[in-house]
């Protein structure tokens, strides 16, 4: 991990961001919305354009999409932390296995930005993104690696 700011805040998002990932890869919704402000925005690889997640509805729907947990891994994390806002980005890598029996293996790349709520680090804005190739095809990206 790359950190930019004061050791103790730093450490403190991280641990938001591990405990977010955590229940992420354990499929648990509600874990995962509470790492999040309440006006958490996502912006992700799936429409729509973007989301609010208030709700656990849209990523219970998803996560029962996979058969048991989800691969997730963080790489090249980099924090950069202020008093009360914070951003990290990160070549993020999904794996797993999809009820349809598809075996997803997909880098991605990841910026979050956090917000100091009440004493404590919570994600504000999430936005997911691969690039696309510009040959005029206008496909997604998905078989790059770092």
């Amino acid at each position: 991990m790359t950190s930019h700011g004061n050791s103790a805040e730093v450490a403190a998002i991280d641990q938001t961001i591990e405990g977010w990932a955590r229940a992420l890869r354990a499929k648990d919704a509600a874990g995962v919305i509470s790492f999040g402000t309440r006006d958490y925005l996502l912006v992700s690889l799936a429409p729509p354009l973007q989301v609010e997640m208030r709700e656990p509805k849209g990523l219970e729907a998803w996560f029962a999409t996979w058969v048991g947990p989800i691969g997730y891994v963080l790489h090249q994390l980099t924090i950069a932390a202020g008093p009360d806002l914070a951003f990290a980005h990160s070549l993020n890598r999904m794996t797993g296995t999809k009820t349809d029996g598809a075996k997803p293996d997909l880098w991605f790349r990841q910026t979050l930005r956090l917000r100091k709520v009440d004493g404590r680090w919570k994600i504000a804005h999430q936005h997911d993104s691969v690039p696309f190739y510009m040959d005029g095809s206008f496909r997604a990206a998905v078989d790059l690696r770092p």
